[in-house]
C-alpha cells in the first residue's frame, strides 16, 4: 500500500510507516496528477485541492484530510468516482477556542472591550463554536448563538438559537465558525458581505478563524477605514497566501490560519487520520499519537493569574507581530509553526 502524505502533518511518521508499504512525503500545495498516480491513498491538508484534476485515473480510493474543514475537497466527484474521504471534526476545537479566550484578554487588556459587559454572537454551534463559547464565558461573556443548519435539524436542544439580526443588535463580539458553503440552503460565502457588517453595532469587534471567504475582506477594511465597527480579529483570510496587506495592518490581531495550531490539535488531526486510514482498509491501529511537553522555560509560573497563564501558554500577539512584519511568509509561519500546547 503506497500512501501521499503532506509534509507539514506532525506525529505521523513513525506510524505511517508502519501501517504503509511506500510512504512519500510531498509539500500539500504541491502534489500533482503524476505524485498520486499510483498511490492507494493521501492524506492531506487544506493546501491540497482533491479534485478531477489532481485524481482522474488515479488509483487512490481514501483520502483522509487531517483538518476540520473539506472545502479543498470535490466531494461530488469523490463521490462518483468512489473515493471514500474522512475529515477530523473536532479534532482542533479547543485550540481554536484557546486562540478566541486569549484574544479576549488582549483586547481587554487594550481597552477594547469589557470583558465583564460583553455579548459575543457565535455564528456556527458546532465544535469549535460551543468550544469558543465555553471559553468565552470562562471570562465572563454572554454567549449567544447562530446556527440555521443545526437549529433546523433538532439535535441541539440545549441551544436557545438567536438569528443574525439579533446578533448584529445584541452583540459587541460576533466569531465566525461555519465551513464554507458556495450553495445550497444555507450558503456561508461572504456571509459577513456589506450589508451584514454594516448592521452591527459601531463597538463591534470581529472574529473570522473559520474560512477567509466567510467575511468579505474588501468590505471589512472599508468598515474598518470609516471607523463604522471597533476592530477585528482575523485569522482566516480570502486568497491566502496573497492576503490583504492593509486589511492586516488595520487588525487588532492578524495571524496566517493558525489559530487551530496547538500540538494538542494537530496530535488529535493525525490520530484521526490515521485511524480513518486503518479502518478502511481493515488494518490494526496500535499507535500512540501525543504531543510532547512545553520546555521548563515555556510553562506558566505556578503563582501566575488565569490570565497570565493563559498568556503564557498562548499570546495570539506573537503571531501577529511576526506576521505584519513579515506577510510574505505567510505560508512559511504556517508550514512551520512552533511548539503550542493548550495545557
Amino acid at each position: 500500500m503506497k500512501v501521499i502524505v503532506d509534509n507539514k502533518i506532525p506525529f505521523i511518521r513513525e506510524a505511517i510507516e508502519k501501517i504503509a508499504d511506500e510512504v512519500v512525503y510531498i509539500k500539500g500545495n504541491e502534489m500533482s496528477a503524476s505524485d498520486v498516480a499510483d498511490a492507494c491513498a493521501l492524506i492531506v491538508r487544506t493546501r491540497t485541492r482533491c479534485n478531477r484534476e489532481l485524481l482522474e485515473g488515479s488509483r487512490v480510493k481514501y483520502i483522509a484530510t487531517a483538518t476540520i474543514g473539506f472545502d479543498h475537497l470535490d466531494v461530488e466527484y469523490l463521490k462518483e468516482k468512489g473515493i471514500t474521504w474522512k475529515n477530523c471534526p473536532g479534532c482542533n476545537a479547543n485550540s481554536v477556542g484557546q486562540y478566541v479566550h486569549s484574544s479576549l484578554i488582549l483586547l481587554d487588556q487594550a481597552g477594547k472591550i469589557d470583558l465583564k459587559h460583553c455579548t459575543m454572537g457565535i455564528v456556527g454551534a458546532g465544535h469549535v463554536g460551543k468550544a469558543v463559547g465555553k471559553a468565552a464565558e470562562s471570562l465572563g461573556v454572554q454567549v449567544l448563538y447562530n446556527d440555521p443548519p443545526l437549529e433546523e435539524s433538532g439535535t441541539a436542544s440545549e441551544i436557545h438559537f438567536s438569528t443574525l439580526e439579533e446578533l448584529q443588535k445584541k452583540c459587541n463580539i460576533i466569531s465566525f465558525h461555519t465551513p464554507l458553503v458556495i450553495h445550497g440552503k444555507y450558503p456561508t460565502f461572504h456571509l459577513a458581505d456589506r450589508s451584514f457588517l454594516s448592521g452591527l453595532r459601531k463597538e463591534c469587534i470581529l472574529f473570522n478563524t473559520s474560512r477567509g471567504e466567510v467575511v468579505d475582506n474588501e468590505a471589512l477594511l472599508d468598515m474598518l477605514k470609516e471607523e463604522k465597527i471597533r476592530d477585528a480579529v482575523i485569522d482566516t483570510w480570502e486568497h491566502e497566501p496573497n492576503i490583504n496587506r492593509e486589511l492586516l495592518q488595520r487588525v487588532f490581531i492578524g495571524t496566517p490560519h493558525i489559530a487551530g495550531y496547538s500540538a494538542d490539535g494537530k496530535a488529535n488531526a493525525t490520530r484521526m487520520a490515521l485511524e480513518g486510514l486503518c479502518r478502511f482498509f481493515n488494518l490494526p491501529f496500535c499507535y500512540e499519537i501525543s504531543a510532547p511537553e512545553l520546555p521548563e522555560a515555556q510553562r506558566p509560573l505556578p503563582h501566575s493569574s488565569e490570565r497570565e497563564k493563559a498568556l503564557c501558554l498562548y499570546n495570539p500577539q506573537k503571531d501577529n507581530i511576526l506576521l505584519k512584519n513579515h506577510p510574505e511568509d505567510f505560508e512559511e509561519l504556517r508550514g512551520n509553526y512552533p511548539l503550542r500546547r493548550e495545557k
